[in-house]
């Protein structure tokens, strides 16, 4: 097989650099180890910057989006049991849409197909060949279980933080930036309509928890438990009850029902530098992670696709490297910008293992601050609705 770019990883990253290679006349073959369905279901993330509705619309693929998402100007930052609202909308002029991750990578595998392009599913025994040559390979094995090989002007490694296409960087040329964090998130979503017409961030003594929503009827809610809970020990009754508790807040009634999906979900920071190795370049979670507290992944990932079609395509019509050459550069100072603001906004929120009533303190009068400082509310505000994308 031959392709101009092999891309891995039919997520975000994946299929927003397809289809934008896809509309500059650049053919792409994606390779996904998962299933059509799996992929299409699996819920991920479900916060859009505006930088990220806008380039979905200017793609195409952003009728559902335009129909189904849900905009929103604000969020609350709940805290003394009552909800201090940061005016989004007001103080940046720029919104956020709620829309599942999933529906995006719906709304993307519908146009690949509908236009002809190959995504391959269900592959295995996936590894980069070549990465410093001009014709680095990809070798795999298909869903009928024959042994293929691509054979690409460039490979984009868009294939998730436990995916292999990070394994063709030389260890000597890269450096791996992580922390990890004591405690986990435990995500259910629940068929019943939200309880606020917001985003609810709340810190309480008992620890972290998060109200979002995936659509009127459907509800996302988040508690921070130990880094080692088991989901066996999360009766739904027992999630409910301790979310009441974290969501405490006068006036304020938690509409609980069905449960439909539950998982624990592990909480680091990664960053992978440089995010080029010769032909071979990392998008989205294959380059870097952030914990979910500052709704950054799936906007990063989008963002990560946008310069790296726009490099592609200006090498592959003009072979100028400029854009290739600083692409690493170019997409970092966004991730690490999102990795602070990730981080802040993780440990203002949380309970550590090693807390005092001092540090607790200190958490209340930084969250005071914050609500009743314009200037913090403005800094919050911006990085939360994510720095502007150059469309």
């Amino acid at each position: 097989m031959r392709t101009r770019v092999g891309i891995v990883g039919a997520g975000p990253a994946g299929l927003v650099l397809a289809h934008l290679l896809h509309l500059e006349g650049i053919d792409t073959v994606v390779l996904e180890r998962r299933s059509r369905e799996y992929v299409r279901r699996r819920t991920r993330a479900g916060v859009l910057e505006q930088s990220t509705v806008d380039l979905l619309r200017a793609a195409g693929v952003g009728a559902r989006l335009d129909r189904e998402g849900m905009p929103h100007h604000g969020l609350s930052l709940r805290f003394d049991r009552a909800d201090h609202r940061i005016p989004l909308t007001d103080l940046t002029g720029r919104s956020i849409t709620v829309y599942g991750q999933q529906e995006v990578v719906k709304d993307l595998i519908d146009a690949r197909e509908a236009a002809g392009a190959p995504i391959l599913f269900e592959v295995d025994d996936v590894a980069v060949h070549d990465a410093t040559t001009d014709r680095p390979r990809i070798t795999f094995t298909d869903a009928d279980g024959v042994a293929r090989t691509l054979v690409c002007d460039f490979v984009a490694g868009c294939d998730g933080f436990h995916g292999v296409t990070r394994s063709a960087f030389a260890p000597a040329r890269s450096e791996t930036y992580q922390r990890g964090y004591p405690f986990a998130w435990l995500g259910i979503l629940a068929r019943t309509p939200p309880s606020h017409h917001e985003l609810i961030y709340a810190y309480s003594p008992r620890g972290f928890a998060l109200h979002s929503m995936r659509s009127p009827e459907i509800t996302r809610l988040y508690l921070q438990v130990p880094s080692d809970e088991r989901i066996e020990d999360w009766s739904d009754d027992r999630i409910w009850d301790e979310l009441a508790l974290r969501l405490a807040a006068d006036g304020f009634d938690l509409r609980s029902g069905p449960v439909l999906e539950k998982s624990i979900t592990s909480m680091r920071s990664v960053v992978v530098e440089p995010m080029r190795h010769g032909r071979v370049l990392l998008a989205g979670d294959a380059a870097h992670i952030v914990p979910p507290t500052g709704a950054k992944g799936m906007n990063l990932a989008v963002a990560d696709a946008l310069v790296l079609s726009r490099a592609l395509a200006r090498y592959l019509s003009t072979r100028s490297t400029d854009l290739l050459d600083s692409y690493s550069d170019t997409c970092l100072r966004r991730v690490w910008r999102s990795e602070h603001f990730s981080w802040w906004m993780t440990s203002a929120l949380h309970r550590f293992p090693d807390d005092d009533p001092f540090q607790q303190r200190l958490q209340l009068s930084q969250l005071r601050y914050t609500v009743s400082s314009v200037a913090a509310a403005t800094s919050l505000a911006e990085n939360y609705v994510g720095l502007p994308l150059d469309l």
